[in-house]
């Protein structure tokens, strides 16, 4: 997959910290560790989380990669310390340990695979018959790192006026009912992104709030789990971002293979989704109009052309020129973004560790028992929307770095507005 953006993070769910280092991002970007943490917080939020957010309070450490609060251009090495690590230092040591220490903690060693976590097949793919080697990586706490590199993309999208969003639509098959998306502008989406943001399940639907905080009490009850839908959007975003000519360079496929690393996601839809399949093709794709010049009965997101007005942004090009009256297709055709707003679905399954405990095999023993329980959550849709944002950020930041190059956030802009004014005369 072609990357003018890449990044690694490393550490384990109870290790000493979370590392990740950025190579690629531009110079003179302004960045702060209060940028990256007002997200890692947002991630920690959520009705239905686990005790494991009471103990952690992250906070990010710009190790490398910024002097005086701008971007040099280097590789940037981020670091969040576990702060539950002084409750497990014995058990994750990078030290060998000493046989003629006993202990009676179970945690030392794990055997029982959960079903639906990497346990069973990480054991066997990685020839460990001590499942604490798997689960400690695999958890999802490792998205921590994924949000603070998003954080860093959203705030280089943030100077071309591109701003990443999400929500929740759905939790326990309890539905939103404003956030249909097929004909709704820029301002709708930064709306429905306000209300979540001030409601304990991401939700902004009022009425579905309350619905879905009901149904995670009563899987709290039961011992067991919920998940969900969510959306993240994306607006502001140029046409030309991504291309038909390779499969990998698709900005869908891109965008979806970020989504499908997040763990827990078992499905993602972009624009209308699977419910394309089910109509006809009168019914999904988005005419295209055009508009010689500017009223103030602007349609929803004209393509080309000047005439910016107040509630568009420059990459979405408000005033007069092509538009389209609806966007099924997310903002993505051939690859490629067409003007409109981005707009991805991703489904969470519950989380699969359960109070209430699965029958499963000791992959030593052979015999059967219940399924381990680790600390776990028992929704965290909240949270993978949020994660999702990161996600979808570094994708859109990495393709605006594919289309218009650059070493420094000024040249950036330059080849940004020497392109904006080529499709203003399209």
């Amino acid at each position: 997959m072609p990357e003018k953006l890449r990044y690694l993070t490393s550490g384990e769910s109870h290790g000493k910290a979370l590392l990740c280092i950025i190579d690629g991002i531009c110079s003179g970007l302004s960045i702060s560790k209060e940028d990256i943490n007002k997200d890692l917080l947002r991630r920690q939020k959520g009705y239905g989380r686990g005790s494991r957010m009471k103990i952690e309070s992250d906070s990010v450490q710009i190790l490398s990669g910024v002097r005086w609060g701008k971007t040099l251009g280097s590789p940037i090495a981020l670091l969040i310390e576990n702060k539950d690590w002084q409750n497990w230092k014995d058990i994750m040591s990078s030290e060998l340990r000493d046989s003629r220490l006993q202990t009676p903690d179970y945690r030392l060693s794990v055997t029982r695979p959960r079903p639906g976590h990497a346990d069973l097949a990480g054991a066997i793919k990685y020839n460990t018959h001590d499942i604490r080697n798997i689960l400690e990586r695999s958890s999802a706490r490792e998205t921590a790192a994924r949000v603070a590199v998003g954080a860093v993309a959203k705030k280089f999208l943030s100077e071309f006026n591109i701003k990443v969003i999400s929500y929740v639509t759905e939790i326990g098959g309890i539905k939103a009912q404003n956030t249909e998306h097929r004909t709704q502008s820029t301002d709708t989406f930064l709306s429905l992104f306000k209300k979540a943001e001030t409601s304990p399940v991401r939700c902004p639907d009022k009425r579905a709030e309350k619905k879905i905080i009901n149904k995670i009490n009563t899987a709290i009850k039961r011992g067991d789990s919920l998940g969900g839908i969510f959306e993240v959007v994306a607006t502001g975003v140029p046409v030309g971002l991504g291309s038909y000519s390779q499969g990998d360079r698709r900005l869908n496929a891109r965008l979806a293979y970020a989504l499908m690393g997040i763990q827990a996601i078992k499905g993602v839809e972009i624009g209308l989704g699977f419910e394309m399949s089910r109509r006809f093709g009168s019914e999904v794709m988005d005419e295209i109009f055009y508009r010689a010049q500017s009223t103030d009965n602007l349609p929803i997101s004209p393509l080309t052309k000047g005439g910016i007005k107040e509630g568009f942004s420059k990459g979405e090009m408000g005033g007069f020129g092509f538009y389209r009256k609806t966007n099924n297709a997310g903002g993505i055709e051939g690859g490629i973004s067409n003007g409109m707003p981005i707009v991805l679905r991703a489904a969470m399954k519950p989380i699969p560790t359960l109070r209430t405990p699965l029958s499963s095999v000791d992959i030593i023993s052979k015999k059967s028992f219940n399924a381990a329980y680790e600390r776990s959550d028992v929704c965290a849709v909240p949270a993978a929307s949020v994660i999702g944002e990161a996600v979808a950020a570094f994708v859109i930041a990495d393709s605006f770095l594919e289309k218009f190059g650059g070493d420094s956030i000024d040249e950036i802009k330059r080849n940004y507005e020497g392109y904006l004014k080529q499709i203003s005369n399209f």
